[in-house]
């Protein structure tokens, strides 16, 4: 998958997908420009975990097209989705580490599947992404010795192992107080500002997705700072909000324009 490409990382064209024939998700349409984030909302059941395996190619839908980098995956066998899926990261809500494994073997679990063989490389790559969600220090311990936030962190850390252009983040900050929540959002836009990856992230807390669409990231004890105040809203790509119901989306557009609409529904997410 080509970073440099101006064509979307990520679309669904009239996307629908029933099971034993209930409908779960009906004409979906939305894209993830490159650098974008998309936050997905909705009640439990509206389908947003069966849109990332949508994504990942680990469902088919019966209709419609989803095109990673311009390329329809849809009609792709799976010898041919797993040359694509390397480019996406994936996070989910609990962390899914292996608990037998140290953070170092957990981290260097994807490397190995991609076959890198020499280990200094290895190393080399697990050393820089633990640096990179500030966790080398836990490098030589087990999951069960982590809190939940550390663990979330470790799981980023493996998701980006293998440079993704794009990642999935099913509810990153799910169960997390306010604080580690924070720190974990803060790495979605380290991702996102200093590497250009793409973002679909499932999620509760709409706050979540506001200090996406308003900050980004700096190096330095801040870490976020206001995009207006920097001059940088017009170079940070742009945090949509997605918000599903009963299957279709039920609102598409800008955090701001979420916040505007005078919809009982909708302020469900507001508060």
């Amino acid at each position: 998958m080509d970073q440099s490409s101006s064509i979307p990382v990520l679309e669904f064209d009239h996307v629908s997908l029933s099971f034993d024939e209930k409908p779960v998700l009906t004409d979906i349409s939305f894209q993830v420009e490159q650098g974008g984030t998309l936050m997905l909302l909705g009640v439990a059941g509206t389908g947003k975990s069966v849109l990332l395996k949508l994504t990942l190619g680990l469902l088919k839908p019966d209709a419609g097209k989803i095109k990673l980098e311009g390329q329809d995956v849809v009609p792709l066998p799976e010898s041919e989705l797993q040359p694509i899926r390397k480019h996406i990261g994936m996070v989910f809500q609990e962390g899914a580490l292996f608990d037998s494994l140290t953070v170092y073997e957990n981290v260097a679990y994807p490397l190995r599947e991609a076959r890198e063989t020499v280990e200094a490389t290895i190393e080399k790559r697990v050393r820089e992404v633990l640096g990179f969600v500030e966790m080398e220090q836990a490098i030589d311990k087990l999951p069960s010795e982590l809190s939940g936030g550390m663990r979330r962190r470790v799981s980023i850390a493996r998701a980006i192992s293998n440079r993704p252009s794009m990642m999935l983040y099913d509810s990153p900050t799910a169960g997390l107080d306010p604080i580690t929540a924070h720190t974990i959002t803060v790495l979605i836009a380290k991702l996102r500002d200093m590497e250009r990856v793409s973002s679909v992230v499932v999620t509760h807390r709409l706050q979540d997705g506001y200090v996406l669409s308003n900050f980004i990231y700096a190096p330095g004890p801040q870490a976020l700072v206001a995009a207006s105040t920097h001059g940088a809203t017009d170079h940070t790509p742009a945090t949509r909000f997605l918000v599903l119901r009963d299957g279709g989306i039920y609102f598409q557009g800008t955090g701001q324009e979420l916040a505007d609409k005078a919809d009982p529904y909708l302020h469900k997410f507001l508060i």
